[in-house]
């Protein structure tokens, strides 16, 4: 899949159009909004392109305003909010039809030397090469899933927990799934976080509606990232595998929340991610 791949990495490749303006388009895909990840990478990417290579991205808040339109670029404005002697700060704000759609703040970071501690990875996962991948997983459903389905995957994502069939009943609001990069990657580790910033919104709310017996491709249900929040720990590729262990600690009001952590094959606590959502049924 190397071409997916390739195709990701142009996607995150922002066209500059002025000083702190750059533009992105997305991919032609049959869609009724923009993928909340293709908006947080690109936003990413745009505040990275205003800071020192020497720094790099620790953190980042972001808000999911309006839904993006596919069919048009976006334009994203970043303001140098500070350049410190160890921290950057920057604020995007992403922009369709005169309106702001998405707001990121990024903080970056000089490298230090300081304390060291991690959760440990859970140690009861399968090899994800001894997992089906997406489109064996979801064969059964081709036909029904139909352009979904058959359309070109850039991150290889295999599921540890449950089946599609496992979804006809209430299941713990956890889940687990090996994913990467499924090609090479240049080195650039700004690249790598915002890959994995594109990567961390594919499955995370959908862990909210484990223990409600029902699924993201129901009918009725409307689903939209709210906000999202990262902190990148350590150094990673995200063109090797990366164990995404995800938990929901709770669903009310029609919004949902669940974290969840990125380990590497090796054991290391790379990034954390917590996220809101809505999840409302149509009445």
């Amino acid at each position: 899949m190397q071409p997916a791949v390739d195709a990701l990495v142009a996607l995150l490749d922002l066209e500059p159009i002025e000083v702190n303006i750059f533009r992105g388009t997305s991919p032609d895909v049959e869609a009724q909004r923009v993928f909340g990840g293709q908006v947080a990478g690109q936003a990413l990417v745009a505040a990275a392109r205003t800071v020192d290579p020497g720094r790099q991205v620790h953190s980042l808040h972001a808000y999911f305003l309006r839904p993006g339109d596919p069919t048009v670029p976006i334009l994203y404005d970043v303001d140098r909010i500070r350049d410190g002697r160890s921290f950057t700060t920057r604020r995007v704000v992403a922009i369709q039809h005169g309106r702001a759609i998405f707001n990121l703040q990024a903080s970056f970071h000089v490298h230090e030397t300081g304390f060291d501690h991690e959760t440990p990875m859970p140690s009861d996962v399968p090899d994800p090469l001894s997992l089906p991948d997406f489109k064996e997983r979801w064969a059964p459903w081709a036909e029904m899933l139909g352009e979904w389905y058959e359309r070109d995957r850039p991150i290889d994502s295999r599921n540890v927990d449950w089946t599609p069939l496992d979804r006809q009943r209430p299941l713990p609001p956890r889940q687990r799934v090996w994913l990467r990069a499924d090609g090479v990657l240049p080195d650039d580790p700004v690249l790598h976080a915002c890959i994995v910033t594109y990567a961390s919104d594919m499955t995370l709310l959908d862990t909210t509606l484990l223990p409600h017996a029902v699924g993201a491709v129901e009918k009725d249900l409307v689903m939209a990232s709210l906000d999202h929040a990262m902190w990148f720990h350590r150094p990673f590729r995200a063109d090797e595998w990366l164990l995404y262990d995800q938990d929901s600690p709770s669903a009310y009001g029609a919004r949902g929340t669940a974290r969840g952590s990125f380990f590497t094959s090796e054991g290391d606590l790379a990034v954390t991610v917590v996220q809101e959502g809505l999840i409302r049924q149509a009445r």
